[in-house]
């Protein structure tokens, strides 16, 4: 039952957006159906927060990547080349 429920919250967003509270509400209800053991349960419960974490961390990166990819397909100055600009008109005030 843990393993099905490991897979199950693993599919699409799952436990990137599971909050702590529901995953301690879940596995105390696999406790009191006997399923899983009270010394598993803390374990179960760090477990699965760590690959929560791990999955949110994944999903930003994609995210990120993704907003990159659209802004430069509609050519989109991003925060280096307006650093780059604002530095140039910079030099050009100084000169003058």
């Amino acid at each position: 039952m843990k393993d099905l429920i490991k897979k199950g919250l693993s599919l699409g967003l799952g436990l990137a957006v599971v909050s702590k509270e529901q995953i301690e509400k879940l596995v105390d209800e696999l406790v009191k159906k006997g399923e899983v053991s009270t010394a598993e349960s803390k374990d179960l419960i760090n477990e699965l927060l760590e690959k929560g974490e791990a999955e949110h961390k994944q999903l930003n990166a994609r995210i990120h990547d993704q907003l990159e990819k659209v802004l430069k397909d509609l050519n989109i100055p991003n925060k280096a080349d307006l650093e780059r600009l604002e530095k140039r008109i910079q030099e050009l005030e100084n000169k003058q």
